[in-house]
């Protein structure tokens, strides 16, 4: 019954968080007005239920779903390498599909051309290149996996691929007009505002097929806990899950960097704030209750956000250290009595 309780919470936490971000905003609406547009019912100024049903839903949908992305993104990531510090940002996947980003954003001009009778720009092209980009930094994160056993050593390589990316990205920023490096720079905070209500669908459908793909992947999970030869000896065919897991995690990460910025530290934190409160790395409790709480902490972060009565909206990456940064820390100093390290 006990897993069943987590859930539920979390089912529930989420849901009031999700109300809350529609009530609570940098623009003053009364709370009566907030409920009657959720009503269907007619309010006093038409920009209310804009600003609800335009701006506060799709941004709480949003948050949501990419919280959830995230984490389950880190949690696969740390079981794959068996590194409680792998995730996105720290093994340079989030630094990949921004360098694709910013090929397409700073490079390209916002297109990726012509593809036969097809043209890629805008939003899509900055989608295809941040999923390229993922995809392709964890393709190498996978093959150092195969030649480097150590996983401090495997941590630093992923470490030294973001320098990489991240320098090529600081060449193309130089000589990228000033209109294009403000538009990437505004990107880079990290924001949960940036959908719009027609293409909510497809970033909630891409997600879900990623949540749905990681789902499938629990049981093999599980038997990657107990290392690679274990796994292969219980008839897992350790290849294809990799490619599953990379594909996956690349979806995951890519759909959310390419609309929400590169968002730091939900990918790494959430795993262990989830093994913390269950006490335990079984992934058939740990990745549902992972999803619900990435969600939960990235409704939180959208919360904080907006500064108290008009004074507008900070950065998304400028809470979500403050929050994460203190769980890795007590993680590491206490790992030696944290069960699910033992």
């Amino acid at each position: 019954m006990k897993p069943y309780f987590y859930i539920g919470g979390l089912l529930f936490l989420a849901l009031c968080l999700f109300i809350g971000n529609l009530f609570w905003g940098s623009v003053s609406i009364p709370a009566s007005a907030v409920w009657d547009i959720c009503l269907g019912n007619e309010v006093e100024k038409s920009s209310w239920s804009y600003i609800v049903l335009q701006s506060r839903f799709p941004q709480a949908v949003t948050a949501f779903f990419a919280g959830a992305a995230l984490a389950v993104s880190g949690l696969m990531l740390q079981t794959a390498f068996n590194n409680p510090l792998a995730g996105p940002s720290i093994l340079g996947i989030n630094s990949g599909a921004s360098l694709g980003v910013a090929l397409v954003m700073l490079f390209l001009g916002g297109s990726l051309g012509s593809l036969g009778s097809f043209a890629l720009s805008g939003t899509m092209a900055v989608l295809a290149g941040a999923f390229i980009g993922a995809v392709l930094i964890l393709g190498i994160i996978i093959l150092f996996s195969t030649i480097v056993r150590s996983n401090v050593m495997l941590l630093i390589v992923g470490i030294m691929v973001g320098y990489i990316t991240s320098s090529a990205i600081s060449l193309l920023n130089f000589f990228a007009t000033a209109e294009n490096v403000f538009s990437y720079t505004l990107w880079g905070m990290g924001d949960f505002s940036g959908i719009s209500v027609e293409r909510l669908p497809f970033f909630c459908i891409a997600v879900t097929v990623g949540l749905v793909l990681s789902l499938l992947l629990i049981k093999p999970l599980n038997a990657l806990l107990l290392g690679e030869r274990y796994a292969e000896n219980l008839g897992v065919n350790v290849r294809r899950v990799r490619i599953v897991l990379l594909l996956t995690t690349g979806l995951l990460t890519a759909v959310v960097t390419a609309f929400c910025g590169p968002v730091s530290f939900i990918g790494l934190t959430v795993p262990h704030i989830a093994r913390l409160v269950l006490g335990s790395s079984n992934h058939k409790i740990l990745l549902p209750v992972t999803i619900l709480i990435g969600a939960v902490i990235a409704l939180i972060c959208n919360l904080l956000c907006v500064l108290p009565g008009e004074a507008g909206i900070i950065p998304l990456n400028a809470i979500t250290p403050v929050l994460g940064a203190p769980v890795i820390i007590y993680v590491i100093v206490n790992q030696k009595k944290i069960q699910y390290f033992n």
